[in-house]
């Protein structure tokens, strides 16, 4: 029987390590194929048929349902879909122009309590991004479970950008440290609007401030709007942070990559 010894041995152990690390990546490979092929699945049985005169009448209705009442969200929702398509363009080019933009899309990957081990999120550290977005979501009583799948949407690339982009909202409060009350959402959303030109996020920037009180009010215009306007413009486009491989990462850290200065409010 032939024995095997010597550099025979080590040659065995390099091809069972090559051998192990390929099918490593196959199972990877197969992961991110079942992502795209889950969102595509989803992605068609949601898709509503509109022609052009349809989305014209949904914009112009939710458009003006949205400023009367900014907490329906479905509304809010449709008007993005509806009259957000050169806005869709311009994040999926944006996305396609970046390294981790390009990932993002390849996988497709989803930010939802089936994907995101909140329970380990928890257990991080204070300083870190995972931690900071627990936080965020128990302090808030909200859930990553509560973003709308996109419907009238007729592209599939899109509409994931436009997907994408709302299940990474409460992860944008988290990194701008912005509450969810009137004035945090205002200020989310001008950095959103002069990100993304998403027509929700430029008309809740614009008609937002009109339902503050007049204490917030002056907070507004005297560090949130500069802030706001300055992050949105100098910092790096945030569609491109691939968050679910940043949890562990420190928040001070993602800061000087993102060049985001945080607020700094002083007592009035």
């Amino acid at each position: 029987m032939l024995k095997l010894t010597g550099p025979c041995c080590h040659c065995r152990h390099f091809y069972i390590s090559a051998k192990s690390w390929q099918q490593s990546s196959s199972n990877l490979g197969q992961d991110h194929e079942v992502n795209r092929s889950q969102f595509e699945a989803e992605f068609v049985s949601s898709h509503i048929e509109t022609n052009v005169f349809q989305k014209a009448l949904l914009s112009v209705g939710s458009a003006a349902v949205s400023i009367l009442d900014p907490s329906r969200g479905d509304m809010i929702a449709v008007l993005g879909e509806t009259a957000g398509q050169s806005a869709m363009k311009y994040m999926l080019h944006k996305m396609e122009d970046h390294p981790e933009g390009q990932e993002i899309l390849r996988k497709r990957p989803r930010i939802n309590s089936k994907t995101v081990d909140l329970s380990k999120l928890k257990q991080m550290p204070e300083d870190t991004l995972g931690k900071m977005y627990w936080n965020f979501l128990n302090k808030n009583k909200v859930t990553p479970d509560s973003r709308l799948t996109v419907q009238f949407v007729d592209n599939v690339d899109l509409g994931y950008v436009l997907q994408r982009y709302r299940e990474v909202h409460d992860l944008t409060h988290t990194l701008l440290g912005m509450p969810t009350n009137m004035l945090g959402e205002v200020t989310v959303k001008w950095v959103e609007a002069l990100q993304t030109r998403l027509p929700m996020c430029v008309g809740g920037a614009l008609f937002g401030p009109l339902r503050l009180g007049p204490k917030q009010r002056q907070k507004y215009v005297k560090y949130y709007l500069p802030w706001a306007i300055r992050t949105g413009s100098m910092s790096e486009f945030l569609m491109n942070v691939y968050f679910e491989k940043r949890w562990e990462q420190s928040i001070e850290e993602l800061y000087r990559e993102l060049n985001i200065i945080p607020l700094v409010v002083a007592p009035m």
